[in-house]
């Protein structure tokens, strides 16, 4: 969810190595015949009518990039049903309970939204460093949609973004309805701060069918699937080698954001959109013995 760049030229590496060794790195790839994996946490979503608070949190009010929804708590946007978490993006006008008109921030600033949504994270409830993330889900669709299952450092509230890191598990963005991305946000020493590596992949039935978006998260790299298929991968030393913002825990988000930096216009002609995310699965993965 973070900001949207092409890469720079002026930061860690060459675009021309990075493609052949995102090549190589793909090549590398162990089967897991070779590896344990062991289920360490799950939500399944197929109990009670809401996000179960033992795990996640719920972000209110304009958030980020933005964007033109505003994030609330009512059930009409967030809702555990028939086995998924629905979120729900309408059209509806709700008024920031936030809002001063004497602050200069788009977040306080606007009395009223034109839409709303839902958004839940794992921030002090779940989080964790490396690993495979498995998430089942079904997009919803329509110009200005922006639906993401992605990740900040556990010291976002510490150090800010883009020190935190981000891994983006998936994006996707309705005016490119065959496109889904995955991508890492770093610090980096150009002149806009920060560094983006992003992969894309292209179906054509992401809003009709569901389909299972991962990453295999190791010290060394992180591979993006859709469906067990590996379609991008990313050394980690591109970050840096010292203070490495992926080689430390991590919480997940799960959000529908409309618009914004990235998005775009938004079709008022589309809603209600729905999100469905059937569930979420961490593994812990570790090679076996004598490998």
């Amino acid at each position: 969810m973070g900001k949207r760049r092409n890469l720079n030229p002026e930061c860690l590496y060459l675009g021309s190595m990075k493609a052949i060794l995102a090549i190589l790195i793909i090549l590398s790839i162990p089967t897991y015949s070779s590896q344990n994996i062991k289920l360490i946490w799950a939500e399944e979503f197929n109990k009670g009518s809401r996000p179960d608070p033992e795990n996640w949190n719920y972000e209110t009010g304009f958030i980020r990039n933005l964007e033109k929804q505003i994030y609330t708590k009512k059930k009409s946007n967030l809702r555990v049903h028939n086995g998924n978490l629905e979120i729900t993006a309408r059209k509806e006008n709700y008024r920031n309970k936030a809002f001063d008109s004497r602050s200069r921030n788009y977040r306080l600033n606007t009395e009223f939204a034109d839409y709303t949504s839902g958004s839940i994270n794992t921030k002090n409830r779940f989080e964790f460093q490396y690993g495979r993330v498995e998430i089942r889900a079904k997009l919803p669709k329509g110009k200005g949609v922006w639906p993401a299952l992605w990740m900040l450092g556990a010291d976002f509230d510490e150090i800010g973004w883009p020190e935190t890191g981000e891994i983006d598990i998936m994006e996707h963005i309705g005016k490119s309805p065959y496109e889904i991305h995955g991508t890492l946000h770093f610090p980096c020493d150009n002149h806009l701060g920060y560094e983006s590596i992003s992969g894309v992949s292209r179906i054509k039935d992401v809003s009709e069918n569901y389909h299972v978006y991962s990453i295999d998260w190791s010290p060394e790299k992180i591979d993006w699937l859709i469906d067990n298929e590996v379609y991008h991968s990313v050394d980690l030393d591109e970050a840096g080698k010292k203070d490495n913002p992926f080689r430390k825990p991590f919480y997940l988000i799960i959000n529908l954001a409309l618009g914004g930096n990235w998005a775009g216009k938004v079709d008022p002609s589309i809603f209600p959109q729905k999100f469905y995310i059937d569930y979420v699965r961490v593994y812990k993965i570790e090679k076996k013995a004598g490998l």
